[in-house]
């Protein structure tokens, strides 16, 4: 199974909220859809931080962006937009912006069809948010120490593995 190295990013507006996407995957129905954070891979001869700057400024519209550093590293299994299987390397970085309404100009044509919504969350909003899914896994454990400025010295690994 071939990796994608993927730039994932806590994007957070003046009021410590954090910029979610509501998205699907091809031919799934609006009901199975997720929310995860701004980003994606990262493309050939691009770093990381380059990578997480391009997503934030295509799926967003910001481009005045504060970047910090990666707090958490998650891998999993996935499959990306043409069917194809493969092992996501994510990287969370933070990044702080304005805030503001973000713009859809960038986003490519798959993500008009497949992304239903994108907006801000408090963090009370995503502790309570009972029966959302909403990516990676332990967000709603994680988030305070990063919103505080708490960054652990090593990025912690925050991939959540299944019981058999």
């Amino acid at each position: 199974m071939r990796e994608r190295l993927t730039a994932r990013v806590l994007l957070f507006d003046p009021a410590d909220r954090l910029l979610l996407m509501r998205g699907r995957l091809p031919g799934r129905p609006p009901e199975s859809a997720a929310w995860f954070t701004v980003g994606g891979g990262v493309d050939p001869g691009e770093t990381l931080m380059e990578a997480a700057r391009r997503e934030i400024a295509e799926e967003t519209g910001f481009t005045e962006v504060d970047l910090g550093p990666v707090v958490w590293l998650r891998e999993g299994a996935g499959v990306l937009v043409g069917g194809e299987r493969v092992l996501f390397r994510e990287s969370y970085v933070v990044a702080r912006c304005a805030g503001g309404e973000p713009s859809r100009d960038g986003w490519a044509d798959y993500e008009t069809e497949l992304v239903d919504d994108i907006r801000w969350w408090s963090l009370a909003e995503i502790l309570s948010a009972v029966g959302e899914r909403i990516y990676p896994e332990r967000l709603a454990e994680l988030l305070p120490a990063v919103i505080a400025g708490d960054y652990p010295p090593e990025p912690l690994a925050i991939t959540v593995t299944k019981a058999r």
